[in-house]
């Protein structure tokens, strides 16, 4: 045992001793609760918390009627923009609500209700629509902006899980997203309702996205950072060599010249041309090999005699990743690039969609 003295002042003479506290080593050997935790146990608990966040989805397919439907028509007509709010843990969900609708082709944003009724509530105009979320339908930063709301004209769609609520009574259109219980074991903590809310909330952005016609361009168009918008926006006049930086030689050329001009170019191939400029074939580090296989002297021949003719080409307004199909699919390194009247205008590599993040 170990006695360890309290510090303090120094004692007056007569003064009574200071307290002493009694500490003794802890029990090394004295299991953790993170160590006793029992696998069979935390295994049982997620999987409950899965069935349960679930269940509560599946609980809202036959809820989709005429109201969903009212709530979609009310989103493909608005004129401004979907403001979506939301208090707490739904505040977080009604965030990526907007996200979501703002990418798919429905201009939208997040207020948050406490900063509205303290100024932001000017950002909504009378051509936008709220949607808002609470699983209670009474939170009250939400209650105290419904009457402004409401006076400014907006049409106010609502997920509660309380269709008798004052939110759920007050909008336009009221979505029940309520859930049988949460997923946690007190049944306390926004789980299930949480899940509901943003599953509605994605159902919602996904009925609109379809009936807009959403393409996959438009997707690209607002994802131009991600590898599919890459895909999609960036065309092979983007990314191609041009001018001085096309290898390329004239019929009757020397091979051994064709060689320097693949060497200084760096695109492991070059493209022969005719008199008007227009592609004729083409000569890579694979037909050097091959030619070289066959004992072709490299001094002696023209690249006439060992091109390859007729070579597949790309246009610039190819889709880069139509490009990348063709190389891998043909088990090609290079493409020449030729406008309609089969002139060269670019070249272009596997190197080349590496650096432009289309690979």
């Amino acid at each position: 045992m170990i006695l360890e003295t309290a510090a303090g002042p120094e004692r007056r003479p007569g003064a009574a001793a200071p307290a002493c506290i009694m500490t003794g080593p802890r029990d090394s050997k004295a299991p953790s609760t993170a160590m006793t935790a029992d696998s069979t146990a935390l295994t049982k608990l997620a999987r409950e918390v899965l069935e349960t966040e679930a269940g509560a989805i599946t609980a809202l397919i036959p809820r989709l009627d005429g109201k969903f439907t009212e709530a979609c028509r009310l989103l493909l007509a608005c004129r401004g923009r979907v403001v979506v709010t939301g208090m707490g843990k739904s505040g977080h969900v009604a965030n990526k609500i907007a996200a979501t609708l703002a990418s798919t082709g429905t201009p939208a944003f997040f207020v948050h209700p406490g900063e509205a009724s303290h100024g932001d509530l000017g950002m909504i105009t009378g051509e936008d629509l709220v949607l808002a979320l609470s699983n209670s339908g009474e939170t009250s930063e939400l209650v105290t902006i419904l009457p402004l709301i409401k006076r400014l004209g907006v049409k106010l769609i609502a997920l509660t899980g309380k269709p008798d609520s004052s939110l759920a009574r007050t909008a336009d259109v009221h979505l029940d997203v309520s859930v049988a219980r949460e997923a946690d074991p007190l049944n306390l903590a926004p789980t299930a309702s949480t899940t509901a809310a943003l599953a509605m909330g994605d159902a919602l952005a996904m009925a609109v996205l379809s009936s807009r016609g959403f393409t996959h361009e438009d997707f690209a168009r607002s994802h131009p950072g991600g590898s599919l918008g890459r895909r999609l926006l960036l065309r092979v006049e983007d990314i191609m060599h041009k001018g001085e930086r096309i290898p390329a030689v004239p019929l009757g050329t020397s091979l051994s010249q064709a060689l320097v001009e693949m060497t200084r170019k760096g695109l492991g191939m070059t493209a022969i041309l005719d008199a008007e400029g227009k592609v004729a074939g083409i000569y890579t580090d694979g037909d050097l090999r091959r030619t070289l296989d066959k004992q072709v002297d490299v001094h002696k021949a023209r690249i006439d005699e060992v091109m390859t003719r007729d070579c597949t080409t790309a246009a610039p307004d190819m889709l880069a990743g139509e490009a990348l199909h063709i190389l891998e699919s043909r088990k090609f390194n290079g493409l020449l690039v030729v406008d309609k009247d089969k002139k060269l205008v670019g070249a272009l590599n596997m190197h080349d969609l590496l650096r432009a993040g289309i690979v």
